[in-house]
């Protein structure tokens, strides 16, 4: 019996391990600017380096290799991770992340659209209305806090 306690105790310490911690370079969430701060602090600069702190509005469903994290305006802003090196739990939407890396505005074309879309399991025809590239505010993230 106490065997088994011990086991169940080791498994539900990994599963909560997995759930929250530091992904990708390890960072701390010191100077840390608000997500909803991101499009003015960067004003006219396509691109800059900063850490971030926001809240997940949803995840790649295949494998988390992207995350949604809420802007201002009820705008959201992709984050994805360096070098495909690393990826956050699928299970994240609601919690409060904390990220490092570059902020970038691109033109994200209308297969990468298409792609994300299917990624976040959207149905064919919510798809198929994606007819056109977006001008959005991405992430490159090095590091990754899930609290």
């Amino acid at each position: 019996m106490k065997n088994i306690f011990s086991i169940l105790l080791v498994i539900l310490t990994g599963s909560f391990a997995q759930a929250q911690g530091n992904f990708g370079k390890q960072i701390d969430e010191q100077q840390a600017i608000a997500a909803t701060a991101l499009p003015a602090k960067m004003g006219d600069k396509s691109e800059m380096q900063v850490k971030v702190t926001g809240t997940v509005e949803s995840v790649c469903q295949v494998k988390g290799c992207w995350m949604m994290v809420n802007l201002n305006n009820g705008e959201t802003m992709r984050v994805m991770f360096k070098d495909y090196a690393f990826f956050v739990p699928k299970d994240i939407t609601g919690k409060t992340v904390v990220f490092e890396g570059e902020a970038k505005k691109t033109t994200v074309p209308v297969e990468h659209l298409k792609h994300y879309a299917q990624d976040a399991g959207k149905s064919r025809e919510e798809i198929a209305k994606i007819t056109g590239p977006k001008d959005e505010l991405t992430f490159i993230a090095d590091g990754v806090i899930v609290k």
